[in-house]
């Protein structure tokens, strides 16, 4: 699969993390981006929220989520019926395989996949099964996050279905997939980036996707 290294892609799994919120809410890395950022459009009247951006092998902003709803919890006790209502949208810079800024290596090229990889792993990133000891948790994840890697590579298999959502008010198919834990999608805009999301609690079939014209309001 064309995408980003899984180095790069592992980062929505630290936007779980309880111990940074602080360095998750900085606006610095997404004024940073040369691309636009999307999120819900402005049917979606809740809660805005920053999660993290990330970056390429040569430090350049390459791909970062925002969240709407209620701010999800990896918790234990909050691993049961009541998780919240949210849906995050990761936006991923649509770059050719290219060399690095400094010439020293290779970085890969970003596609539809590797929005479909950074949602799946982001909803993975949120989920702690119920009745799940703590110590078997980090198995249960890398034996998920395999799972969600080759699901991106497969975007035309059975586990995929296709949904038409508005993007700037235009009719764009996405690539979707539910499970028991949430829903993910992936698809492309005609600003040159590719978007994915995940959620839960929160019917995907409503939603609109909007470039952000204002990325501070999120902070």
């Amino acid at each position: 699969m064309e995408t980003t290294s899984r180095a790069v892609a592992q980062a929505p799994a630290a936007e779980g993390a309880q111990h940074v919120p602080s360095a998750r809410r900085t606006v610095d890395g997404y004024l940073e981006a040369p691309f636009p950022w999307y999120g819900l459009d402005e049917a979606f009247t809740g809660p805005r929220w920053l999660m993290q951006v990330g970056t390429a092998a040569d430090g350049a902003v390459e791909h970062g989520s925002v969240g709407h709803g209620d701010e999800p919890s990896v918790r234990h006790e909050t691993a049961g019926e009541d998780r919240g209502k949210f849906a995050v949208v990761v936006t991923v810079a649509a770059n050719p395989s290219r060399r690095s800024a400094d010439g020293t290596g290779l970085l890969e090229a970003t596609t539809v996949s590797s929005a479909a990889w950074l949602a799946g792993v982001g909803l993975l990133s949120y989920t702690w099964p119920g009745q799940m000891d703590h110590s078997l948790r980090d198995d249960w994840l890398d034996q998920q996050t395999e799972t969600a890697w080759e699901l991106a590579d497969d975007l035309g298999g059975p586990e995929w279905s296709t949904l038409s959502l508005p993007v700037d008010g235009v009719p764009t198919p996405f690539h979707y997939r539910e499970s028991e834990f949430g829903w993910v999608l992936a698809g492309s805009t005609q600003e040159g980036v590719h978007v994915g999301a995940y959620g839960r609690g929160m019917s995907a079939y409503g939603l609109g996707f909007a470039m952000i014209k204002d990325i501070t309001s999120y902070a």
